[in-house]
């Protein structure tokens, strides 16, 4: 039963649980009653360092007693300074330019902006299957789902979509689908945007609200070259593949790619507001002066809690444990999968993982998918579904999971695909 100071909530809010909760530590969270849950949905791939890590917290208590807020346009802070710091010492070189803001959206519409002002071109292409946002400008960029878009249109022109690399939706080998695919943004560039008028590609690297797609690293390396050949702007929306979740600092270092500019934000810092376009520094220099902004980009504390955040991603091996436990979870999920071929497909990259639900007649299950998140629930595991159809589970555990709380989820999700009718 909700609590009655939820009634007023507004009801825009899809709700997966009506949960309260008291407090988290590590990977899992707590009710007022004690009741503890495994929490795999991580604030969607935010908590990557855990709920309350200890470096974070107290990161975040000191800085709150020395500034809270310091406005940009006005002064540096030393929290802002050290993170333009950190980030640049796990970021490829050439991303040698920082703007912060709040959030992954206003970090999309900040690449955005600035790809069209460094290039002087109007137009987008995005690829199907994304999500950027729901603000006006990354609801035009958005096509993972209808919901997101339909009833705000007119939405931002200019905007162009090609096809992504979803070999198992086709049914095709992946390099058939990924030769098909390139083919078929060359012939848009042919036909429907003009590459004199196109200034950047945006794509996420992995689909994330998408179903957790993964390219092949030869569709990146296309959409890079046909970027080259056209002096289009690549634009990588890392904001749920970055910060280790990949099992690499960011997903782009698995396809041997560096984009010209890039979206971060989520597990930047643990949970705090806090989202950046990383960028050539070449090109933020033709970005105008007083032509982007924002009251609360680079937030004092905020900052302090990603620089602690980097610190003990780094110090504790986070990022290699995401490629491992993301590996034993996968194996976990296909041994299951052996037994309940309602999953029709488990994939991932480190700690990006999905089971994606099709019905005997190849359709896909979003009626099973469902079930089985009521089911964990049950089981005291979280979990979210994705892709178009909602039929995708999706695991997303904080980088520091153990082998054992993996286990327990996979024992978790067991018991409940044991309940499918």
């Amino acid at each position: 039963m909700k609590p009655s100071a939820a009634q007023h909530l507004s009801p825009v809010w899809f709700r997966y649980t009506d949960l309260v909760i008291d407090h988290g530590q590590g990977t899992y969270l707590f009710t007022p009653q004690g009741d503890r849950y495994l929490d795999f949905t991580c604030g969607i791939a935010v908590t990557n360092t855990g709920h309350c890590h200890p470096r974070v917290v107290e990161a975040i208590q000191r800085q709150a007693g020395r500034l809270i807020h310091g406005q940009a346009n006005l002064m540096f802070h030393e929290p802002m300074l050290e993170l333009v710091d950190a980030l640049r010492g796990i970021v490829a070189p050439q991303l040698d330019g920082v703007f912060l803001t709040n959030s992954g959206a206003e970090a999309v519409e900040g690449a955005v902006k600035l790809a069209r002002a460094a290039t002087g071109r109007p137009n987008v292409i995005v690829f199907q299957g994304s999500f950027h946002g729901r603000t006006v400008g990354t609801m035009s960029l958005t096509t993972s789902k209808p919901i997101y878009r339909a009833g705000y249109q007119p939405l931002m022109p200019g905007v162009f979509v090609a096809p992504f690399p979803y070999a198992y939706r086709y049914g095709w080998p992946a390099d058939r689908t990924t030769a098909w695919c390139l083919d078929e943004l060359r012939f848009l560039l042919a036909t429907q945007t003009a590459p004199s008028e196109t200034a950047a590609m945006v794509m996420e690297p992995v689909l994330g609200e998408g179903g957790y797609v993964v390219p092949t690293a030869e569709f990146l390396h296309g959409v890079r070259q046909i970027c080259d050949e056209h002096g289009i702007l690549l634009i990588l929306d890392e904001i749920q593949t970055g910060m280790g979740r990949t099992g690499r600092w960011f997903a782009y270092e698995h396809f041997d790619v560096v984009p010209d500019i890039m979206a971060v934000a989520k597990g930047i810092a643990s949970g705090l507001p806090l989202a950046g376009v990383l960028a050539r520094m070449d090109l933020m220099k033709k970005w105008p002066p007083g032509t982007h902004g924002g009251t609360f980009g680079g937030n004092a504390v905020a900052c302090a809690a990603a620089v602690a955040t980097i610190s003990a991603i780094t110090d504790e091996n986070m990022v290699a444990n995401a490629a491992e436990r993301g590996s034993q979870l996968t194996a976990g999920l296909r041994h299951l999968q052996e037994a309940h071929p309602a999953i029709g497909d488990v994939r991932n990259l480190g700690l990006m993982v999905a089971a994606e639900f099709t019905a005997k007649d190849g359709k896909p299950d979003k009626a099973a998918a469902k079930e089985v998140v009521h089911a964990c629930l049950d089981e005291k595991l979280l979990l979210m579904t994705c892709g178009p159809w909602d039929n995708t589970v999706r695991f997303m555990p904080p980088l520091n999971v153990s082998s054992d709380e993996v286990g327990e989820a996979l024992g978790a999700f067991g018991k409940a695909l044991a309940k499918l009718a």
